[in-house]
């Protein structure tokens, strides 16, 4: 796992050094072990190295054997030993035992088509020299980051947004689509992100620049196409994926150092661990985080799992002070605005990860986006019903079915409310979004908070939507509605905010790797073309999976409904531990400054906050609390204090040009 950064463009080979050390400088935290740099009249490539595989002998860049083909790589090939392999049965040779030398090989023989081969996370920079070719490549699920900035033939790359920035010459300024964009569906869409003239490259994507331009290719996409088990019975799919994932988990344990987990108490991050305890490593080291506010505290479930599995755990916990504090450092390893604090907690995970020596931790993530484990796929489904069944009986149980905690303790203004909720938006179940639509509607209206001069170049939700389906894949509207459903939450919101913002942003920050054995792309493709009902089987979500686990957990814990991962807001910042910072964030002075919020409006709230003593009940406020207040930081941060770093000499530090 690394950091990289690179250019192209006319400057001397000197002057990439210098600007390389300083894009270095600013990603130090990906990769504290070693740093390397290539360059040359035309391109420069740099890396931070966080040492995991071939600690000794694995520094980067990364040659081929007559020095023609460098790379940069950030990530994991985990099916490394069998392609090293076949390359030496081939007759290449290799210099180091990292899974990074297998590609440049891989390249020399196939060329972009290598990426066929790989299972893993990753992102890479790979050059040429023969072709005068950079090859950009992202993993398929769009777990590890790369970005990139073109302009005038000329181009800057990096694991992270802040290494472009180190180039004084690039304008920084948040693009205001965008940020409409995550006020409506809480993450940038596509390839864009936060900032003016900044692009990522897709999952499932590489780019082949020649010539001043910049050509970007597909060579995976997700489908839900249905025909590989739809006909197969459900115990042998039962068994399928069980072999599926014990072997993602197998491989995903590959490293040269201690491997740990995460152990949130749930059915995801609980069977990934009981399947390493189990058949791996009986001395595994899991890691968890609770609250002191007990409406988000998992921390029963987790000691549960924890007195079950007998692992050695370490836990942490998290205050609402906790998470004032520390967000200002979130931010700037998320470079987004945020509507939520929940990649705060998981920071400081990540932190107790690193405490303990662990720079490599198996995680449950992603399961929930393939396995239909949302609540948003289960309220798609019961709409539709009520739309074609206005007058049944079974309405209201349903309701009591998906949510059995509220009409067991309330059966007044909370089932009122719930009722209202479903009667929305009935007439308009023909939409190609019908499943987000509501949540997309809702959250906009934090959009309100916006300025005059931003709300004017803010787009509707209608034309946020049209932006979306004008990208749907032609077979879309042929899949299942939970298939549809499901691929929208995975398009929009797992690589653009679950695995940055509360994945490699927050677990790099502090030098930590996480892998998701569910992400594996073979179990992806597997999941994806089960029958609906083996995922959300009526109103049972995970259904495949919690019998999969099903004797390998506690019942407890493998029955037990998804507790979806949130944090406190409101009262981490207006309450009586308020953090200084919040205070200038919001003023009017502020505010006006940097333009981007009504600064009687935000007033008005915060007033309205501090009177309750930051205890706001209403979920669009409490999102317009944390999305202002990442916003002013964002822009405090990278456009009106940016401070670039550099590696100095004294650094593990390498240098190789064409004449090596």
């Amino acid at each position: 796992m690394c950091g990289i950064a690179g250019i192209i463009d006319h400057r001397t080979p000197t002057e990439k050094e210098h600007l390389l050390r300083r894009m270095l400088g600013l990603i130090r935290h990906r990769g504290p072990d070693a740093f390397g740099i290539y360059r040359n009249k035309e391109v420069g490539l740099g890396s931070a190295r966080l040492s995991i595989l071939d600690l000794a002998g694995g520094d980067q860049p990364i040659h081929n054997e007559d020095k023609t083909v460098w790379i940069v790589y950030n990530g994991e090939v985990f099916n490394y030993p069998d392609l090293r392999e076949e390359l030496e049965r081939g007759g290449h040779r290799f210099y180091t035992k990292t899974d990074t030398e297998i590609l440049v090989h891989l390249y020399e023989d196939m060329g972009p088509e290598l990426l066929s081969k790989l299972n893993g996370q990753f992102a890479f920079a790979l050059w040429d020299s023969r072709e005068h070719t950079l090859m950009l490549a992202r993993d398929r699920m769009g777990i590890r980051p790369l970005f990139y900035h073109l302009e005038n033939g000329r181009l800057l790359f990096g694991s992270e947004i802040k290494t472009i920035f180190a180039d004084p010459s690039v304008n920084r300024g948040l693009d205001v689509q965008t940020l409409s964009d995550i006020f409506t569906c809480w993450s940038p869409l596509g390839d864009a992100t936060a900032f003016k003239g900044i692009r990522q490259l897709l999952p499932g994507h590489y780019a082949l620049y020649r010539n001043g331009r910049l050509e970007a290719h597909s060579y995976w996409k997700i489908s839900f196409s249905g025909d590989d088990h739809g006909e197969r019975p459900f115990e042998a799919n039962r068994e399928a994926l069980s072999a599926l994932l014990h072997d993602a988990t197998k491989i995903r344990l590959r490293a040269d150092v201690p491997v740990g987990a995460y152990l949130s108490g749930g059915l995801d991050s609980t069977y990934v661990t009981a399947l390493v305890k189990k058949h791996f490593n009986n001395r595994l080291r899991t890691f968890s985080v609770s609250f002191s506010d007990e409406r988000f505290d998992e921390a029963p479930f987790q000691l549960k799992a924890v007195d079950a599995l007998q692992t050695d755990h370490r836990m942490i916990r998290c205050t609402d002070r906790d998470i004032g504090e520390t967000l200002p450092k979130v931010v700037w390893h998320t470079e987004v605005p945020m509507t939520r604090t929940a990649p705060v907690p998981l920071y400081m995970l990540s932190g107790l990860v690193r405490e303990n020596s662990f720079k490599v931790v198996l995680t449950g993530e992603g399961s929930d986006e393939i396995f239909a484990g949302y609540d948003i796929f289960k309220e798609d489904r019961v709409r539709r019903f009520w739309a074609r069944e206005p007058e049944s009986a079974l309405r209201p149980l349903l309701l009591r079915r998906l949510y059995p905690d509220i009409f067991s303790s309330d059966t007044g203004r909370a089932g009122a409310f719930l009722t209202g909720f479903f009667k929305k938006g009935l007439s308009r179940v023909g939409s190609r979004v019908y499943s987000h639509l509501i949540r997309w509607e809702n959250t906009a209206q934090i959009k309100t908070f916006f300025s005059d001069a931003l709300l004017a170049q803010s787009g509707s939700v209608e034309d946020f939507v049209n932006r979306y389906t004008a990208a749907l894949p032609g077979e879309y509207m042929r899949w299942d509605p939970l298939s549809r459903a499901q691929y929208t939450e995975i398009a929009i919101f797992l690589s653009n905010y679950l695995l940055s913002s509360q994945g490699d942003r927050v677990a790099m920050g502090n030098s930590v790797e996480g892998r998701f054995p569910f992400l594996d792309y073979r179990v992806v493709e597997f999941a994806c073309n089960l029958p609906p009902q083996n995922r959300l089987n009526v109103l049972r979500d995970k259904y495949i999976l919690r019998k999969v686990a099903n004797g390998l957990i506690p019942p407890e814990l493998a029955l037990r409904p998804k507790q979806p991962y949130r944090a406190p807001i409101s009262r981490c910042f207006m309450g009586r531990q308020a953090p200084d910072y919040v205070e200038e964030l919001l003023s009017p002075e502020s505010l006006k400054e940097t333009g981007y919020f009504n600064s009687e409006k935000v007033s008005r709230l915060v007033e309205k906050c501090r009177k309750q003593e930051g205890a706001l009940l209403s979920e669009r406020e409490n999102m317009a609390v944390i999305g202002i207040i990442s916003t002013q930081l964002l822009d405090h941060h990278f456009i009106r204090r940016f401070s670039p770093a550099t590696i100095a000499e004294a650094d593990n530090f390498k240098i190789f040009s064409d004449g090596h």
